[in-house]
């Protein structure tokens, strides 16, 4: 699948087809967030794949009771290793770069499994402590999200985005224009052809209503000389008829 499709279309998917999903396939998509970026390429990251229903009912139930996930044949714990980041890079190693760096694992295995023709579901909400012991977290590891993996059974509409004009800046906050002087350039070009044009108008306009008022002028003169015309032919009448 080519990458901007695969962007375009991925969905969350929440209801699954009961099909195994194969290891191969399961390795692949672990493989894709092995893969992703991480501060200063720390790797701060472990990744846990389960397949054992009771396990995964345990997940559900910390995950606030979400039994949708039941359904999925795979879940995939993605888990932080924040003390390593803080070794290097202080108390924003460990609050910020650590969850930077799965959410970038993230992204990557969801795009892998739409890749592979697999839904799945990035599932952020879950009492950490209850999923830390559903699969024997230690307590130097912090459990960032779970992604449910399987076949898809729904089809999920394209949802409402923003066009990139209301997310995109250029070089400050709010700033609309990338080239300023560029386009007050441009913005001038136009005003001076919208003046142009505008004088145009104004003159076709008034040469239009000359026109018309020549017309309407001559109508008049016309209908003055009908009327004279037909008085003037009355007055020869009576003057014949009173000649008799």
């Amino acid at each position: 699948m080519e990458l901007d499709k695969c962007i375009k279309t991925r969905r969350s998917i929440r209801k699954y087809i009961d099909k195994e999903v194969h290891w191969d396939l399961v390795a692949k998509i672990i493989d894709a967030g092995r893969l992703a970026p991480s501060a200063g390429n720390l790797q701060n990251w472990k990744f846990i794949a389960v397949l054992d229903k009771g396990k995964k009912q345990k997940i559900t139930e910390a995950c606030l009771q979400q039994t949708w996930m039941n359904k999925a044949p795979v879940h995939i714990l993605v888990v932080a290793e924040p003390k390593k980041a803080e070794r290097y890079y202080g108390t924003r190693g460990e609050r910020l770069y650590s969850i930077q760096n799965c959410a970038a694992a993230v992204e990557n295995m969801l795009l892998m499994a739409h890749n592979l023709d697999l839904g799945a579901c990035w599932v952020g909400a879950f009492d950490e402590n209850m999923l830390g012991r559903a699969v024997g977290l230690p307590d130097e590891a912090r459990p960032q999200a779970v992604i449910t993996i399987g076949y898809p059974a729904e089809k999920i509409k394209e949802p409402a985005k923003f066009p990139i004009e209301n997310v995109a800046y250029f070089n400050s906050w709010r700033g609309k224009i990338k080239d300023v002087a560029g386009y007050m350039g441009y913005h001038s070009v136009k005003v001076q052809k919208g003046l142009q044009k505008g004088k145009k108008a104004l003159k076709k306009g008034t040469e239009k209503a000359a026109e018309k008022a020549k017309d309407v002028a001559k109508k008049i003169k016309k209908r003055i000389e009908e009327k004279q015309k037909k008085s003037n032919n009355k007055k020869k009448f009576k003057e014949v008829h009173n000649a008799k």
